[in-house]
C-alpha cells in the first residue's frame, strides 16, 4: 500500500498538501505543483491503485475499503499539519477521508479544498441516472474532449483507460452514497466557469458540508482545470504560501 504516496512526504514541520486525482487519472496530475508552492508546503500526490505505476493492482470501487487503506498509509502523516485538495472524484475521496478522521477523533486537515465536483447529494446530472458505468465513462470522455490522440491510436491503451474510468466512477458512486457528514473545518471549493460536468452552482452546494467557513472560487476553464496554472496559484494563496504553519482557521 506504500504505492499511494507518489512522492516522499517530506520532513516533519512542513504543511503537507495531500492531492487526490480525478477519475481516470493518477498522481501525474500534480507533477508540476510543487514549484508553485513555497518551502513551507510539501505537495504529496496520492495515487490510487490500478493506474500508472500501480497499473497491475486491482482497482478499488468501494468507499469503505479505500478509507481503510488511506487510514493505514496516510494516517501517521496526518498527525502533523496538513491540508487536502481533491479534484472531481478526488474531491469525494478527500472529503470522505477528512470526515472519517473527524469521526474517529483524529486531527483533521487545516483546510479541505475540492474542485470540479458537484456536492455529494447532487450526483452528476450529465451521467446516467440508472448507473451504467460503461455509459458514464463514455459520456465523461466525450465531455472532456474525447480520448487523447495517443490513446485513440492505441486501442489496447484506450480500453485500459476506459476500464480505469469505469471503475473510478463506481468508486465515486460509493463515496457519494456514504457522504453526508458536516465537517468542523474550513472548506474551499473551486469551479470551472466552462465545466459542463460540475457547474458552478452545483459546486457551490458544498457549503452545506461544513459548519465552519466556506468559500467558492471560479477558474476560467473547463472540467480539467487541475492541469492549468491558475488553480495551484490560487490554492497556494489560500494556504498562506509565505506564512507560518499556524492553523488556517
Amino acid at each position: 500500500m506504500s504505492g499511494y504516496l507518489a512522492l516522499e512526504p517530506g520532513p516533519a514541520g512542513r504543511l503537507r498538501l495531500f492531492c487526490f486525482h480525478h477519475a481516470g487519472a493518477g498522481a501525474l496530475s500534480y507533477a508540476r505543483w510543487q514549484r508553485r508552492f513555497g518551502a513551507a508546503v510539501r505537495v504529496v500526490p496520492v495515487r490510487l491503485p490500478g493506474r500508472e505505476t500501480r497499473l497491475r493492482e486491482p482497482r478499488i470501487v468501494h468507499a469503505a475499503r479505500l478509507l481503510d487503506e488511506l487510514a493505514s498509509v496516510l494516517g501517521p502523516l496526518c498527525e502533523e499539519p496538513h491540508a487536502f485538495y481533491g479534484h472531481s472524484l478526488g474531491a469525494l475521496v478527500a472529503y470522505s477521508y477528512a470526515a472519517a478522521r473527524e469521526a474517529d477523533g483524529l486531527r483533521p486537515p487545516e483546510l479541505l479544498a475540492v474542485g470540479a465536483c458537484a456536492a455529494p447529494h447532487l450526483g452528476v446530472p450529465v451521467l446516467d441516472p440508472a448507473g451504467s458505468p460503461d455509459r458514464d465513462a463514455r459520456t465523461l470522455l466525450e465531455l472532456g474532449g474525447g480520448s487523447p490522440q495517443e490513446l485513440t491510436a492505441r486501442p489496447q491503451w484506450q480500453q485500459t483507460m476506459h476500464g480505469i474510468l469505469r471503475d473510478d466512477l463506481r468508486l465515486a458512486r460509493s463515496l457519494r452514497a456514504s457522504a453526508g457528514a458536516v465537517l468542523g473545518l474550513p472548506l474551499l471549493a473551486f469551479a470551472g466557469l466552462e465545466d459542463p460536468i460540475a457547474p458552478v452552482a452545483d459546486v457551490g452546494e458544498w457549503a452545506r458540508y461544513t459548519a465552519r467557513s466556506f468559500r467558492l472560487r471560479t477558474v476560467p476553464d473547463g472540467h480539467f482545470f487541475v492541469r492549468g496554472a491558475v488553480l495551484p496559484d490560487l490554492l497556494a494563496d489560500e494556504l498562506g504560501e509565505h506564512s507560518s504553519l499556524s492553523p488556517l482557521h
